[in-house]
């Protein structure tokens, strides 16, 4: 059993749900994410989506594109964010890492090359943007050959043959988007992601967690009525934008998601 169903199996065992939180590697800086990474873990990440910044970032909204941006004058490589995991493994309590990247970055970096660092350096599954299970059929046996879980989205558009095809091929936990459309906070969520959690579960008994619009304790909370997991993303990223330059970044996003999970 992989790190990641060991972390899910573990909550559901005692009747608890998941959070996922993401941040985008490289903002504001290398460094600083490492420690994130370890800020996150201690304060109650079931598992950490760790952004690789890519210069066409089409499905995130305003809030992770700027992270891109900002992440991307630094002039780094995936290589340079393996290391910064690997660096702060052994301090993050057995957390799981998913790297979470468009296919072009990856390609570039070499599918086997991938397989094989990630997995040495602390990275426990991978979750591709845009790539669907039917375009995976190469890279989704690579990283299974070493372990790492291959993660894919579903959407309340995806028909049952996709859900399907999914199921087929995901490992790890299934990544449930609550609408159509761009990452970004929301003052509701969308009832479409109940309905389809509850059809992706005809077809898997993987967790399913679901993101996008994600912001606050209440919407959190909501979330686990019907979902194994609820991934926060932009709501942190942004508060990362608003805490640039202050030396209580990393204790100050910490609070934050402690504050997701309040009166659990």
């Amino acid at each position: 059993m992989g790190r990641i169903s060991a972390a899910f199996a573990r909550l559901k065992s005692e009747g608890r749900n998941g959070f996922i939180p993401f941040i985008t590697a490289g903002d504001p800086d290398l460094e600083t994410t490492g420690a994130l990474l370890i800020e996150l873990a201690a304060a109650g990440a079931t598992v950490i989506e760790l952004g690789v910044p890519f210069s066409d970032p089409m499905a995130d909204g305003p809030v992770i594109q700027r992270a891109s941006e900002r992440a991307l004058k630094h002039n780094f490589g995936i290589e340079h964010i393996l290391e910064t995991v690997e660096k702060v493994q052994p301090r993050m309590n057995g957390v799981p890492v998913v790297l979470f990247s468009y296919f072009n970055p990856l390609l570039r970096f070499g599918l086997d090359r991938l397989s094989r660092s990630a997995i040495s350096c602390g990275v426990d599954g991978v979750l591709v943007t845009d790539l669907v299970p039917e375009e995976a059929c190469d890279f989704a046996p690579i990283l299974k050959s070493s372990g790492l879980d291959m993660i894919f989205l579903i959407a309340p558009t995806s028909s049952d043959e996709r859900l399907l095809k999914v199921s087929e091929n995901s490992g790890g936990f299934v990544y449930a988007v609550s609408r159509a459309g761009v990452t970004g906070t929301r003052s509701d969520v969308s009832s479409a992601a109940e309905t389809l959690v509850g059809r992706m579960r005809r077809f898997t008994k993987l967790p399913v967690a679901v993101g996008f619009g994600i912001s606050n304790h209440e919407q959190v909370v909501d979330t686990w009525r019907y979902a194994d997991a609820a991934v926060v993303g932009s709501a942190i990223v942004a508060r990362i934008e608003e805490l640039h330059g202050s030396t209580d970044l990393v204790s100050e996003i910490g609070e934050f998601c402690r504050q997701l999970l309040s009166e659990v």
